[in-house]
């Protein structure tokens, strides 16, 4: 039983840091970070921004793993922290953070979305120039084909 959660233990840290290797991967390829520190005018303090994203990540991925640590607003409700009004203070402070959580969590996505867009259009001069000039079509379509295989065995499976 013991060697059985050491080996679970052991393969969902390295798919962690493999799925999150692969998050920094992307983001550093588009290079979304120091164009941020770029249209910020911040350039000198562009290793203050990747270990903000750094520390956002590995903060976000606690919370995800250990979500009861994360139960604030549960504490507070079931403390009244606040005083009598309580639970109507604390549904508007929780409205207003989400909302700028997604604010700014949308300005994320859509410059990741645009710099990714940028990035496939290095697609075709990357295969010009190494000469893959006959079965990209293939290639592309080999990879999507894995990458729905690997779904469906995912969710059948209930992995």
């Amino acid at each position: 039983m013991f060697l059985k959660q050491l080996f679970l233990a052991i393969c969902a840290g390295a798919f962690g840091l493999l799925s999150s290797a692969g998050v920094f991967t992307v983001l550093a390829s588009v290079g979304l970070i120091p164009r941020f520190a770029g249209k910020m005018h911040v350039a000198s303090k562009v290793f203050a921004l990747e270990e903000a994203v750094i520390f956002g990540t590995l903060t976000g991925s606690f919370f995800s793993v250990y979500a009861k640590y994360g139960r604030i607003g549960a504490f507070i409700l079931e403390n009244e922290l606040l005083g009598a009004d309580t639970a109507t203070i604390w549904r508007l402070i929780g409205t207003l953070i989400l909302i700028i959580s997604g604010f700014f969590a949308g300005i994320f996505v859509g410059c990741l979305a645009f710099a990714i867009a940028e990035m496939l259009d290095s697609i075709p001069i990357f295969a010009r120039r190494m000469g893959f000039r006959h079965g990209l079509g293939i290639a592309i379509s080999a990879a999507a084909f894995g990458k729905l295989v690997g779904s469906i065995f995912y969710f059948v499976r209930g992995i």
